[in-house]
């Protein structure tokens, strides 16, 4: 089982789990009841309070923010249009883009080698050079 909070530090198993949350609501049309999908996963996965508090700020985030994350993402990555870009690597870039540029709680080079970690674990193998240019193009923007 690649999650397992055995090999992983909380915030990094609540990304984890935030990226797939994510991903179920991606792949449905968002059109996921996000309530019942973060109760499930984090129950499963990692029932502390503190993983679920940090996994429903991450998702309700993100989900507030989508026009403005996904408009960084048309920005920075303009020829990968956001609906022939990958479920996952669109997905990590939200999440990324989400923490690097609105929530601002993690150090910016703590945030990208998180989404390229994720990006090596559940992308294709070209995913972890993507996201973090990505990432790292739009670090390099804000820290002017």
């Amino acid at each position: 089982n690649i999650i397992s909070s055995n090999y992983m530090g909380s915030r990094h198993l609540a990304r984890v789990i935030t990226l797939q949350i994510l991903y179920q609501w991606d792949f449905n049309g968002q059109q996921t009841d996000l309530k019942r999908l973060i109760e499930q996963s984090v129950d499963y996965y990692s029932p502390s309070p503190e993983n679920k508090k940090f996994v429903q700020l991450l998702i309700d985030g993100i989900i507030k923010n989508i026009k403005i994350i996904n408009q960084y993402i048309e920005d920075y990555a303009p020829e990968w249009p956001l609906e022939q870009m990958t479920l996952i690597d669109r997905n990590i870039l939200r999440l990324g883009i989400f923490e690097l540029i609105i929530s601002q709680q993690t150090p910016p080079k703590v945030i990208i080698n998180e989404a390229i970690e994720l990006a090596k674990s559940f992308g294709n193998y070209s995913a972890g050079k993507f996201i973090n240019g990505v990432l790292g193009s739009i670090y390099k923007k804000i820290k002017k």
